[in-house]
């Protein structure tokens, strides 16, 4: 540094008291990361039980050449294409559970070693910002410097194709929930899946290979399973076999670290998307919430080109980016904050008590669930019927369903999702609105309904609870159960027919998790593409200040037939005709109420 010679810019040359001021400023940065990487590097060597310098050889970035690693290590870690460890996740998970009962102590070991560097790089990124991060000269969000990254953290593509890319972003907020609470719902399958629904479509422990300390999961270690989606049809869903590692750095502080792994070596088709370390750190805060800082960092495959609906929200890594994550979560968090806390002027008429309004509560929540996993239509027969620009034609599926809290039959799905020339609070407001309902219900042949009960759960006016009244007199004996939701990245409104008998058990506070329920609804997000002041169109502002367009996505399910009856082609056929026709018949009205009717 005291000999450094730059280039002539035309500028003034950097004075004496300069220099020393920015050697001083790296001292204290180099003094602080290196402090962080010991305490880390301590944690570590007590969690795998290795001596620290192994540790140390392990996760060095600088110290030591990617050759200096064992060669399984640089393998994992780099991606490297010449040895197969690609593999579709696939259906088959209980065979991969059956492998893993006997897991050799190498595996197990590079698995602890997978997870270690995977941890000592994520605090890196969750800390620092320059010169990692960079803020987008698109749209100002945080997105990785490839060339500063790749200089601390070389590692060779693991996928070689013209068709892949790398996904990344950085993003911060503050969540109403202790984080305790979010370490133990983050290392539960079942409860990640409740956090992100909107996300997170089916989740699995496929091993627990360290159960962390009592009290506060320092050191647990997971293999896990997730599939995640973007609540469309025409995109297919993305899934990970993954590590999942979680310390505590100092009380109150975690860090959850995630990493790709693949343990299965067979032949099998290839994974679309390869986790690279991402998670976030969770910091609990005096007043009972958290501070999340979020990464994601993924390296996408689209071996199936992504219809162009979608390729800009895609593409731009808005569709799985850290900003989508921490909305999901802020909401959910608040979602979860307002069912305990009762204001007491909803409580009145249809539902009088506490004990009601949580059983209505959740039932909602399982209601939206459901709606958002049938949006993968899979493992199920399809007929499909996709097309290109601003209409997407009807995806149709037909599938048996067992399950209980849904319907026992046949059930006939339809989903397609379309484009609009409005901002997406607008179109959010437009089908909230219960004035507007006629234009677009097909089920309320045109009358008006009634909202009989009305249950908040956030500060937006737009996340709420309903239970409606329509006014059909062949149905007199049938309410409509709704919920409203809103987010800087994605607004729904879902609704499913519920008997009154059954809605009265809701209400009366008994456990409604047997009701069965099918529900249908709407997804409204922005479409990812630059508006005329070259800011993107895609979140859910609940200004609706952007004058980006829209995505909408509708799906329907009807139960076609009884438990008992025996499906054909031709019953089939009929079914995809009916519904077909249902959500064929509601885009034309939704057009028509928009002033849209000429688009393709």
């Amino acid at each position: 540094m005291k000999n450094v010679i730059c280039p002539a810019c035309g500028g003034h040359p950097f004075g004496e008291e300069e220099r020393q001021l920015n050697l001083q400023k790296l001292r204290q940065e180099n003094a602080r990361l290196r402090e962080e990487h010991e305490k880390v590097s301590s944690l570590l060597a007590k969690y795998i039980g290795k001596p620290k310098s192994q540790i140390d050889l392990l996760t060095s970035d600088t110290g030591s050449s990617q050759e200096e690693l064992p060669t399984f290590v640089q393998n994992q870690r780099m991606g490297n294409p010449g040895i197969d460890w690609g593999r579709n996740p696939g259906s088959d998970i209980s065979h991969f559970a059956c492998r893993l009962e006997g897991i050799p102590d190498m595996e197990n070991a590079l698995m602890a070693e997978t997870a270690a560097g995977a941890m000592d790089e994520l605090i890196r990124l969750l800390r620092v910002n320059e010169p990692f991060w960079i803020k987008s000269p698109s749209d100002g969000r945080l997105i990785l410097d490839r060339l500063s990254y790749e200089r601390i953290y070389p590692r060779a593509a693991h996928f070689i194709s013209r068709n892949a890319r790398v996904e990344s972003s950085k993003d911060s907020a503050t969540v109403t929930m202790p984080g305790m609470d979010l370490v133990d719902m983050f290392l539960d399958p079942n409860k990640w899946v409740d956090l992100f629904p909107t996300i997170v479509t089916e989740a699995r422990t496929i091993q627990v290979l360290e159960a962390g300390t009592v009290g506060n999961r320092h050191g647990s270690l997971q293999m896990m399973y997730e599939q995640m989606h973007i609540l469309s049809p025409l995109v297919p869903p993305r899934e990970f076999y993954f590590l999942r590692l979680c310390l505590q750095l100092e009380p109150g502080q975690w860090v959850i670290a995630d990493v790709s792994y693949n343990y299965l070596k067979e032949s099998g088709s290839p994974p679309c998307a390869w986790r690279l370390p991402s998670g976030c750190m969770i910091q609990d805060m005096p007043n009972g919430c958290s501070k999340i800082i979020w990464v994601e960092h993924v390296e996408a495959n689209d071996r199936i080109q992504t219809h162009c609906l979608y390729r800009d929200l895609i593409c731009g890594s808005y569709a799985y980016g850290a900003e989508r994550w921490i909305a999901s979560l802020q909401r959910i968090c608040e979602r979860l904050a307002f069912s305990t806390a009762v204001p007491p002027r909803e409580l009145g008429g249809v539902v009088t008590s506490p004990e009601g309004r949580k059983s209505i509560v959740n039932l909602a929540h399982r209601m939206v669930k459901i709606f958002c996993s049938s949006l993968g239509m899979s493992g199920k027969l399809d007929f499909r019927q996709l097309s290109e620009g601003n209409n997407s034609g009807v995806r149709v599926a037909i599938c048996k369903n067992a399950e209980q809290g849904q319907p026992i039959g046949t059930v006939a799905s339809a989903a397609t999702s379309f484009w609009l020339p409005l901002s997406p609070q607008n179109v959010f407001n437009f089908f909230k609105a219960e004035k507007s309902r006629t234009q677009w219900d097909i089920l309320s042949n045109g009358n008006p309904v009634l909202e009989i009960s009305h249950i908040s759960n956030g500060a937006d006016p737009g996340n709420c609870i309903s239970i409606i009244r329509p006014f059909i007199p062949a149905e007199n004996n049938m309410l409509i159960l709704q919920e409203s939701c809103t987010d800087s990245s994605v607004s729904m409104v879902v609704y499913a027919p519920v008997g009154i008998p059954a809605m009265n058990v809701a209400i009366s506070g008994d456990d409604s998790s047997i009701i069965p329920i099918l529900p249908s609804g709407f997804v409204i997000s922005g479409d990812g593409r630059m508006d005329t002041r070259g800011t993107s169109s895609s979140s859910t502002s609940s200004t609706g200040s952007n004058s980006g367009g829209s995505l909408l996505t509708i799906a329907f399910q009807i139960l076609v037939s009884g438990s008992n009856s025996s499906s054909s082609t031709e019953f089939n056929m009929e079914s995809v005709a009916t519904v077909n026709t249902l959500i064929s018949t509601t885009v034309l009205k939704i057009k028509s109420a928009f002033n849209c009717s000429d688009l393709d």
